[in-house]
């Protein structure tokens, strides 16, 4: 097979609206600034995948036939990926699939979103679920996370301040980062006296509605060679999904325990095992993982292998999962909870994790970064997608 890597990655600065540019020019403005950060041009890309999540969010039906000559995609070969907020990863992989196989050399993953042109994205999102028996419960994405967080809160004794320690950490990592859309700090008690959302989730635990662009270019390694590039390695790949069906998530006969990710846990193993990784809580040095809302984080991290189940919280209050700490540091760049442009949250999480290992993460650079991960979420915490990274081709 193929050895596949990440030789740019460009992003823009995210916000809640942009009136300054149509959709289209948002694209390209993505698309700009990851050639320019390869250092190649739009001649060099044999193909283009774009990652849109649902069209109502951008308000055009069928948004990837307006960007076309914005991707510079007109006479190349082009594929749209939807996998909800999974998407923008979903779309990593299937770039990553076009050169692994010995198709093309040079793949471009571009797009933008803009979540909050809807008016409500939870009105278009809460139409994912099924009219007749979970619409009415009723479950939209914000009381479905709420009621995997009470049943984590349950399983494992956890609180309310454990969540807001996400966000703070989140927050100050954020606030490093020049491109995240929520970059002030936050306290523990602000988090804890924001408004509620769905018990136990409050507006200091959630995600912002972000509108902006990012962009990745994948290469084969002879692309990486005659060109000079020095890329970020994809060592591992792991995909993954679970029952569309939130009641099948609990009980003996489920397929995972609503409290955890046990879904996302075997797309991580999945990819560990193609990369070598053994020991993720040793060998894995910074984490971007998907996480809309903080009480997601600790799931997550506990499904990547970064502290056994039930043991995040505890972690996270020991110190961990930020710089300069032991262990891997989750979120540098702030992660999901503080820019989610949904289309391309997932393409973000690989940009940075490349970014770290390529050591071009500036201010929230990992010291001495040489294995990442990153993950993506899509559907009703459904879709799964995981990724491990490093700076070499050598043994993790």
């Amino acid at each position: 097979m193929i050895n596949v890597g990440i030789a740019g990655f460009g992003q823009s600065y995210f916000t809640t609206k942009r009136t300054d540019v149509t959709f289209p020019e948002l694209v390209k403005e993505g698309v700009d600034l990851t050639l320019a950060d390869a250092g190649i041009g739009i001649d060099d890309i044999d193909a283009v995948v774009y990652p849109l999540a649902p069209d109502a969010l951008i308000g055009v039906n069928n948004g990837e036939r307006w960007v076309i000559d914005a991707l510079g995609a007109a006479g190349k070969p082009f594929m749209r990926v939807n996998n909800g907020g999974a998407t923008g990863m979903s779309a990593v992989l299937a770039a990553w699939t076009h050169i692994a196989s010995g198709r093309f050399d040079a793949v471009l993953v571009a797009g933008a979103d803009r979540v909050s042109e809807s008016g409500s994205a939870q009105s278009v999102l809460n139409k994912m679920w099924d009219v007749g028996y979970e619409r009415t419960v009723p479950l939209n994405t914000i009381t479905m996370l709420a009621l995997s967080a009470q049943r984590y809160m349950w399983k494992y004794n956890s609180t309310e301040l454990d969540m807001a320690r996400v966000s703070v950490k989140n927050r100050y990592h954020a606030s490093l980062n020049p491109y995240a859309h929520l970059r002030t700090t936050i306290t523990l008690d602000e988090v804890l006296e924001s408004r509620t959302l769905a018990w136990p989730i409050k507006l200091g635990d959630a995600c912002p509605s972000s509108t902006g662009a990012a962009g990745l270019v994948l290469v084969s390694e002879r692309f990486a060679k005659e060109h000079g590039l020095e890329p970020a390695w994809i060592r591992g790949i792991g995909q993954n999904t679970e029952t569309f069906w939130m009641g099948d998530r609990v009980g003996p006969k489920s397929l995972g325990d609503h409290a955890d990710a046990d879904a996302l846990a075997k797309a991580f193993r999945i990819a560990y095992t193609q990369a070598g990784v053994t020991n993720p809580s040793e060998q894995v040095d910074v984490a971007e993982l998907y996480a809309p809302f903080s009480s997601v984080e600790l799931h997550v991290v506990e499904a990547a292998g970064l502290a056994a189940p039930g043991e995040a919280p505890a972690a996270l209050a020991d110190g961990q999962f930020t710089f300069g700490s032991h262990g891997p540091v989750v979120n540098p760049s702030g992660g999901t909870l503080c820019t989610n442009p949904i289309a391309v949250t997932g393409t973000i999480r690989v940009g940075e994790a490349a970014n770290q290992v390529r050591g071009r993460a500036g201010a929230v650079q990992v010291e001495g970064a040489r294995v990442g991960l990153a993950s993506a979420i899509g559907g009703d915490h459904q879709f799964y997608s995981t990724m491990v990274l490093s700076t070499d081709l050598e043994e993790i």
